[in-house]
């Protein structure tokens, strides 16, 4: 049986993580560029 490699397991976590926490920053982007023009607006316009 082989032994377990644990520094590749380690770095298979830390590259989940990275995505997720990466998805999560793009949602937040996403969010404050889509209420960002709504509030922009009307002084624009005035």
């Amino acid at each position: 049986m082989p032994k377990p490699n644990y520094a590749f397991e380690k770095r298979q976590r830390e590259l989940a993580k990275k995505k997720q926490k990466d998805e999560k920053d793009a949602r937040k982007r996403e969010a404050k560029a889509a209420a960002a023009p709504a509030s922009d607006a009307p002084p624009a316009s005035a």
